[in-house]
């Protein structure tokens, strides 16, 4: 059985620009990991105009940032996931969590599903906000 992705734009706010969050299986995987004052990367980085997204699952494994903790990356580290595509099946894995973070279970997505999620998030209105 897979894993089901959702990827959400939300729009900027008085704070930060547009950013994402990602729910696997329901569960916010930010909100999990670093709690509920963290947040998402931000759509225009995970995201980019005119270029491959870095969530775009290859065979060679790729590091994304998915957050960072309401006191920032640069005080108690990102929230990063190992990304690679294996067969039909993209695989997240190797966690990396800030201090105050806990490490989430790896996934496996089908691979269809998987791409068809992320070129929805490319193609959402909010993303274009970010700046």
């Amino acid at each position: 059985m897979f894993d089901r992705l959702e990827i959400r734009v939300l729009p900027r706010g008085p704070r930060f620009p547009a950013q994402l969050r990602f729910r696997v299986n329901g569960e916010d995987v930010v909100e999990q990991a670093v709690g509920t004052g963290g947040r998402g990367p931000l759509a225009a980085e995970a995201l980019p105009f005119g270029l491959p997204s870095p969530l775009r699952a290859t065979r060679e494994p790729c590091r994304v940032r998915l957050g960072e903790p309401e006191c920032t990356g640069g005080c108690c580290g990102f929230l990063s996931v190992v990304v690679q595509r294996i067969g039909d099946v993209v695989h997240w894995s190797d966690w990396q969590v800030p201090r105050v973070g806990a490490r989430p279970s790896e996934f496996d997505f089908d691979a269809s599903e998987y791409d068809a999620e992320v070129a929805r998030a490319e193609a959402d209105p909010w993303r274009r906000y970010s700046a």
